[in-house]
């Protein structure tokens, strides 16, 4: 069931969204070669914490932690370590953010240092794509619409969108109906309507779009080793467009 929210909820999940936001913006100053996943997981903690705010996926299912941190190949879902970053990876931060009762959800990739140009192209093409699919988050539009903008940009730049994550409606729960796959055709889907809030979240790699789960029951990789990424907005449905509730933009 697709659980339509008000003006004054949707305003709770952007006051959620503007602390992730935040914690994002900080995360940027830091990401360097030398700082683990730990360090940053920890950081989060203490940002959330002084902020009256609760990293919500922390126990989600026995999630043990307050971020997701997936280096390289890794999808998504992947765990804070000890290792240290180096020169040349690149670091997708996930997370989800509960204020007042109210939830957002946001990842980001991150360059550390300088990287590949194929690597960096990975991290525009992904970025972009989410954009492309907010641009279709309009009332009485379809949820293939949004799968298929996100699909035939990034299939045209010789990348791949995985197929088995997508987004989700999202507000007092993590995971609400509906599902919203970052591929599929145009016209199809469940239609929009005013006070759906939903995430977008295109993961991307530079190979083939399987993947394989580690052995912590968590951890996605792609299966022939390339590099993916991720970027994710939460965003409502609204008569004058969407609203990007987790914008970085100050």
């Amino acid at each position: 069931m697709i659980i339509v929210k008000t003006p004054d909820e949707i305003m709770k999940m952007k006051k959620a969204g503007e602390i992730l936001a935040g914690v994002h913006r900080e995360i940027a100053k830091i990401i360097k070669p030398g700082i683990t996943t730990s360090e940053i997981d920890e950081f989060v903690e203490k940002y959330l914490e002084e902020r009256g705010a609760y990293p919500e996926q922390k126990g989600y299912q026995g999630y043990p932690y307050a971020i997701c941190a997936s280096v390289n190949d890794e999808i998504c879902h992947g765990f804070p370590r000890n290792e240290k970053l180096v020169e040349g990876d690149i670091v997708s931060i996930d997370m989800v953010v509960k204020y007042d009762g109210w939830l957002a959800d946001s990842a980001w990739s991150y360059a550390v240092g300088e990287v590949s140009e194929e690597k960096r192209k990975l991290l525009e093409v992904t970025k972009k794509s989410l954009y492309l699919g907010i641009e279709q988050a309009q009332v009485g539009n379809r949820l293939g619409d949004i799968g298929n903008a996100i699909q035939t940009y990034v299939e045209a730049t010789g990348f791949s969108v995985v197929r088995d994550f997508v987004g989700h409606g999202i507000g007092k729960d993590m995971h609400e109906d509906p599902q919203v796959p970052h591929y599929g055709k145009a016209g199809r889907g469940q239609r929009l309507v005013e006070g759906m809030v939903i995430t977008i979240e295109p993961m991307v790699n530079t190979g083939d779009y399987g993947m394989k789960i580690d052995d912590n029951n968590w951890t996605a990789r792609t299966k022939d080793k390339s590099i993916s990424a991720q970027y994710e907005h939460t965003l409502a449905i609204t008569k004058e467009g969407p609203i990007i509730l987790t914008d970085q933009e100050e």
